[in-house]
């Protein structure tokens, strides 16, 4: 058996790294989003956090998500992507 990697494999993995530094570059501009809603938030008096519009998020997302994702996995995604955003802003302190 050879250890040269078939190209399928090869062209796959050239497809899921390009999409994992799309992911990367999409947080990035997510995170400085936020970093502005917090400040102009700050600036107009406002709490930071919204559970509403943290519910609005579920559920629009679970509307527009066609699969293959799973109902589930999609809750458990934007709960993690949340949790990081929060992590994420308060390093910003």
């Amino acid at each position: 058996m050879s250890d040269e990697i078939p190209d399928p494999i090869r062209r796959l993995r050239a497809e899921l790294t390009e999409l994992d530094e799309h992911l990367v570059e999409t947080m990035n501009q997510r995170l400085e989003l936020v970093l502005e809603l917090r400040r102009v938030k700050q600036e107009h008096g406002l709490d930071f956090l919204d559970p509403a519009r943290e519910r609005w998020l579920q559920s629009h997302l679970g509307a527009a998500n066609r699969g293959p994702l799973s109902s589930e996995g999609l809750r458990e995604l934007v709960a993690e992507l949340l949790a990081l955003t929060k992590r994420e802003v308060g390093r910003n302190d």
